[in-house]
């Protein structure tokens, strides 16, 4: 395997969290409203989350790319913009 070869896999088994991380922080000002961290910051702490959770999901099913990695995946970014947002203190 190349290292071209070894970069593309490495895209392809990082994307959805890349791509969780781009639009979870709007989705979050659309439901929630502005407040909270930084765009920045969020894209940041969802990329990681994200990227530890496709690992885990990775070690713990010996394969990736099952559907239950990509629901924990949602849930988890859905929660941590929550969390980010400090939703639980308003109204």
């Amino acid at each position: 395997m190349t290292f071209w070869q070894l970069m593309l896999h490495f895209l392809g088994f990082v994307m959805p969290a890349l791509a969780m991380a781009v639009f979870m922080p709007l989705a979050g000002r659309w439901v929630m409203g502005p407040g909270g961290s930084s765009w920045g910051r969020r894209m940041g702490l969802h990329a990681l989350s994200g990227v530890l959770v496709l690992v885990a999901g990775l070690w713990v099913q010996g394969q990736d790319g099952k559907m239950n990695t990509y629901i924990v995946l949602v849930l988890t970014a859905a929660t941590l913009e929550w969390v980010l947002n400090k939703a639980w203190k308003r109204r």
